[in-house]
């Protein structure tokens, strides 16, 4: 009896600390409810609220109404909004072509033995570090046709003074000069990051059996720098599709609407004519595009190989 005593009077107070130590059990709940009171708020409410705006017919200080699909049947007969969708398109890919093209260019001369290459460096990424605004204030005064400093330097050569973003012919390849002046950096970090983790045996085996540096860089060098450049295209894509703050800035979508993208349009339709249904469904039209592309791009990410 004695025995029995104390035993279960420890069976007793271990059965009371293990209920204890579950009621103090801890429970990740309270970190993740902010967040997901956080991203409803800021994320999924308004798309929520754009989805259900586009089937409505609302011009802001008129009555709302709802029409189902109508605002998405009146985008297919909108004109100039595929006429956005081409200037858009144009735009997307020269902006993406053009900073590829000489990013990968700046990283193969950053990554040679260039004198004061961390100096040059720095100075080489300065326009990313600028503020979009910033960017188009001193651009657009840069292509003045009477004042900018463009059209004298190219009367220095003796071509004659260019009417750049205020021609409806030069307006989109101008802005694409400014996006590749500003992002063009960008790439070659990409690029140059993987220049540096290139292993440096299949380099000197091709020396060994007397490639020349055309054959090294197409054979050695590209391949094995194809998935970075394809991260820097995915990151570039997006960005230049969704691209607002130069264009407007600096052409307001002008002139005309030789510069109209779909950011443009979507803006004007929601906050110049105050057609709220109808630009909520530009808004969710624009969003299956830009997943659409990322679809694809993500797709095409997967197939490039790393060791090719």
């Amino acid at each position: 009896m004695t025995t029995a005593a104390p035993t279960m009077t420890r069976l007793a107070q271990d059965a009371k600390a293990k209920k204890g130590k579950s009621r103090l059990k801890p429970s990740y709940w309270p970190f993740v409810v902010p967040a997901l009171v956080i991203v409803g708020a800021v994320i999924i409410f308004p798309w929520a609220f754009t989805l259900w705006m586009s089937a409505n017919e609302w011009h802001l200080g008129g009555d709302q109404r709802f029409v189902g699909f109508a605002n998405f049947a009146r985008i297919a007969g909108d004109q100039r909004f595929w006429e956005s969708m081409v200037h858009t398109v144009v735009y997307t890919v020269l902006s993406v072509v053009a900073p590829l093209v000489l990013g990968t260019i700046a990283a193969l001369v950053f990554d040679s033995k260039l004198p004061m290459r961390g100096l040059l460096r720095g100075i080489f990424v300065m326009p990313m570090m600028a503020t979009p605004v910033a960017i188009a204030l001193v651009w657009t005064m840069m292509f003045h046709p009477q004042l900018g400093v463009l059209n004298y330097l190219l009367s220095l050569v003796g071509i004659g003074p260019q009417e750049w973003i205020f021609n409806q012919n030069t307006v989109i390849p101008s802005l694409v000069l400014v996006e590749t002046w500003q992002w063009t950096p960008l790439v070659m970090l990409i690029v140059l990051g993987g220049l540096a983790a290139m292993p440096r045996d299949p380099f000197e085996s091709a020396e060994i059996d007397g490639a020349n540096g055309w054959q090294k860089f197409r054979y050695i060098t590209l391949p094995m720098i194809l998935p970075f450049m394809m991260v820097a295209v995915i990151i570039r894509s997006i960005d230049a599709l969704k691209s607002f703050d130069i264009i407007f800035a600096m052409t307001q979508g002008g002139p005309g609407t030789a510069s109209e993208t779909i950011n443009i349009y979507l803006y004007n339709v929601a906050f110049a004519y105050y057609d709220i249904g109808y630009g909520s469904a530009l808004a969710v039209v624009f969003f299956i595009v830009i997943i659409t592309m990322s679809l694809a791009l993500l797709y095409l990410r997967q197939r490039t190989k790393w060791n090719s």
